[in-house]
């Protein structure tokens, strides 16, 4: 019997996020749920995330309308899955119970499978409510240990903090950190445990060496979530599957590598090798990146990357005497568990099929691609991009003030944005710390949760002005107002539970999205009525003529009867 190894698919949300900042239409998804019908991909990643404040703000669609259209266009050969981080849900500080347990609910009694669940320092009393309001409305929680590595300090910083007494950790994100958070996520009632790598740092031998334990140590399927753009993707998941993993997570072809997860098409070469069985239709796979490559030609503004990799038909494949060797060199490096050449292999692979290149800015400075981008357009629009370096190296010394939280969305930004400011304060001669941004303010505070390491009281003092911590009270959480619209006859401005939800996690976003579609549904109220009025006035005319075209008798007639019928 076979080996089986299931996938996950990102394509629609992960895969368009990555790389073409989440601008797919609705029209264009639905040229491809044809194909994923008959796909039987154990998974599709298609929802939260960034897709509801997206599709909103940029493309004038209902999020919950898009899940709707999916699910139905999926029926029910894979399950369908979402993105989720926790109390905090989209926005930045935790929600009120009543909040998290309607997202949860309706998201699940609206399609969505697996909810995968997460906070952004790894705290996991942030997940604990998200997971039990998923399981009791029959959805699967997949819960997600966040990926990141120890910060890297110079000889000089280490100097520096050494004589100035600041706390320097030892090692903080080790193999044990990792398998017990997941241990006691377990505990918790996670379904899968997931080692979410948003940023792609984990190099391969850590990938094969946590896979291993975590198959020891944990009862539940274990799933690897690992991004290319430092170039370690393909060799991790490679890793992992020598190692037993049950999940990966990839993209199809055409939206796979650079800032997305490997491409789904080199793990299936890599199955096939091996003898696993991945239970995917790969003639439906193959008509559905045939579309692909159409639709990334549409989205073409929104491409960074602009390299397509070689055409590949999985459906129907053979490779080149050269790259097989490369596919087969790779497996038998992994399974003698020599990594650099895993490494080397798999890399030789994605450069063969013209993937892009690991970007080693990402690399060196052991920060996710997005970061490292945002932060440059920050110094940018200062005029200040002679300061990038020391930037990044400052990065880990303001991580490190603030807790060592991992580098994920959103801490990844305040981070690199706090770094950018604190750099441009010391160049104009001011103290490091003297334009504070209010998420790194309330980060240091305690609202977003506990820390993975302590942060000093002295710096809190300084910072916040208590040297107490304080987590966020949701006593304080005020609703957003939905208002009626005297333009549109006091419709309410959100008109149903899924509506005011969005306002609730995207309240300027969403004001302005929803009172769009009311003035399109005022508009055709309007348009309706008119239509009645106009049939009406027909009417009217068509009964006049035609009484006109009567004779006299033919009148009286009428006119007997009508009184008659009335008496």
């Amino acid at each position: 019997m076979k080996k089986k190894l299931l996938i996950r698919d990102l394509t629609l949300r992960d895969g368009q996020q990555s790389q073409f900042a989440t601008r797919m239409t609705q029209k264009q998804i639905d040229r491809v749920l044809p194909f994923y019908k008959e796909a039987n991909f154990y998974a599709a990643e298609v929802w939260g995330g960034a897709v509801p404040d997206s599709i909103m703000r940029y493309l004038n669609e209902d999020p919950w309308e898009r899940l709707k259209k999916i699910r139905k266009g999926f029926a029910n050969n894979t399950k369908l899955t979402a993105l989720s981080r926790g109390r905090n849900l989209f926005g930045y500080n935790p929600y009120p119970e009543n909040v998290i347990e309607g997202f949860n609910r309706l998201a699940v009694k609206s399609g969505i499978d697996i909810m995968r669940i997460f906070d952004a320092l790894n705290d996991l009393d942030n997940m604990k409510s998200t997971i039990a309001y998923v399981k009791a409305n029959g959805g699967i929680a997949d819960c997600a240990v966040c990926f990141t590595v120890d910060p890297h300090f110079s000889f000089y910083e280490k100097f520096r903090g050494f004589v100035s007494g600041k706390k320097l950790p030892g090692r903080i994100f080790t193999e044990d950190y990792f398998v017990d958070k997941a241990k006691q996520l377990q505990k918790m009632g996670a379904d899968i445990i997931s080692i979410k790598d948003m940023a792609g740092l984990i190099p391969p031998d850590v990938a094969a060496n946590l896979i291993k334990r975590l198959k020891k140590e944990i009862k539940v399927p274990i799933d690897l979530h690992t991004h290319c753009t430092p170039g370690y993707g393909l060799a991790c998941l490679l890793n992992a599957i020598v190692n037993g993993v049950d999940i990966v997570d990839t993209v199809i072809w055409n939206f796979s590598g650079g800032p997305a997860a490997p491409a789904f098409e080199l793990v299936q070469v890599f199955c096939d090798m091996l003898k696993i069985d991945t239970g995917v239709n790969l003639d439906a796979v193959s008509k559905i990146n045939k579309e692909l490559f159409e639709i990334r030609k549409e989205l073409d503004k929104f491409d960074e990357i602009k390299i397509f990799p070689k055409e590949f038909d999985i459906a129907n494949y053979k490779l080149e005497s050269d790259i097989e060797k490369l596919f087969k060199n790779a497996i038998k490096a992994s399974k003698k568990n020599n990594f650099e050449e895993v490494l080397f292999n798999c890399q030789e692979i994605e450069k063969y099929f013209n993937f892009p290149p690991p970007d080693n800015n990402v690399k060196d400075a052991e920060i996710p691609g997005g970061m490292y981008t945002n932060m440059l357009a920050q110094l940018k629009q200062a005029k200040m991009e002679n300061l990038l370096e020391r930037v990044l190296r400052t990065v880990p010394v303001v991580r490190l003030d603030a807790g060592l939280p991992p580098l994920v969305t959103p801490t990844s930004q305040i981070v690199g944005v706090q770094a950018v400011q604190s750099v441009i304060s010391e160049n104009k001669g001011k103290p490091f710390y003297d334009n504070v941004s209010s998420q790194f303010f309330n980060l240091v505070k305690g609202v977003y949760g506990k820390t993975p390491f302590p942060i000093e009281t002295n710096f809190r003092q300084k910072i916040t002005g208590s040297r107490i911590e304080q987590p966020y009270d949701v006593s304080k959480y005020e609703k957003p107002e939905n208002p009626e619209l005297p333009e549109f006859e006091n419709m309410k401005l959100a008109k149903n539970e899924k509506e005011e939800l969005l306002l609730d996690l995207f309240p300027a976003v969403a004001s302005g999205f929803l009172k769009r579609k009311r003035e399109i549904e005022y508009k055709k109220m309007l348009a309706e009525l008119e239509a009645l009025r106009e049939l009406e006035i027909k009417k009217i005319h068509e009964e006049a003529e035609k009484y006109n075209n009567l004779s006299e008798d033919e009148k009286k007639d009428m006119l007997l009867e009508g009184l008659y019928n009335n008496w």
